[in-house]
């Protein structure tokens, strides 16, 4: 990768670093943000790091092991966690963990989020937002936790700890982020209110199929393995 290349997206995470920081989303060191380069190589936020204050130098790359190869700082902690979504999705080009007040609050109380009350969280995150299981930060364990999903979700809430957004790039995996705690931030408000209404039945599969760039009334794989909706037909 050339150098303008790598230097580019270094500021690609700063600038989401101080989005995240000014928006509540991580306090002190908190988080971590990382970025596939291509050719076995990631770059990671360093580790000891205010999100909100990173220089170039704050950004680390790693290669699959997680080993360093370039950058002076240590690479986050949580590096396993990161290196082992990229490996079990090419489609992913981008990842970032923070700890959203509203989004890590229904992870710490154990309630998942519901499923069908916005039609955004569907469109822009992809689909339900799993409950990964507790597992101690900056383990192999934390890693795993995620495994069971992985396959399809493109956000997660990793329970008694945080919030963790995939994306094809920087921005989607950012804004997916942004999404996933407002809709939580509602869902919460809601909640407080005592009541909250799905959507129409039969929505989802129809948000499903938009989101997919497909007619919004596609249905079942047929005998040629066309794509559609779970839970239609």
């Amino acid at each position: 990768m050339a150098f303008s290349d790598l230097f580019r997206i270094k500021r690609e995470i700063i600038e989401v670093g101080r989005r995240m920081y000014a928006r509540g989303m991580v306090a002190a060191n908190d988080g971590n943000i990382s970025v596939r380069l291509g050719g076995g190589l990631f770059a990671v936020t360093a580790a000891g790091v205010s999100k909100g204050f990173m220089t170039p130098d704050d950004i680390v790359v790693v290669n699959e092991e997680g080993r360093r190869v370039e950058g002076g700082g240590k690479p986050t902690s949580e590096a396993k966690l990161h290196l082992f979504a990229y490996s079990r999705r090419p489609d992913v080009g981008a990842i970032c963990h923070a700890h959203p007040p509203y989004a890590t609050a229904f992870a710490v109380s154990g309630r998942e989020l519901p499923p069908n009350i916005l039609p955004e969280i569907i469109l822009t995150v992809g689909g339900e937002i799993p409950l990964a299981p507790y597992a101690t930060p900056s383990t192999e364990e934390l890693a795993r936790s995620i495994e069971e999903h992985l396959g399809e979700a493109g956000a997660f809430l990793l329970a008694n700890h945080g919030a963790l957004t995939l994306g094809g790039d920087l921005t989607q995996a950012y804004y997916r982020l942004e999404t996933l705690e407002h809709y939580a931030k509602i869902a919460w408000l809601a909640l407080s209110l005592g009541e909250v209404k799905p959507l129409p039945e039969g929505e989802l599969d129809r948000l499903w199929c938009i989101s997919k760039g497909m007619d919004p009334s596609c249905r079942e794989p047929d005998e040629n393995g066309e794509a559609a909706p779970p839970g239609t037909g």
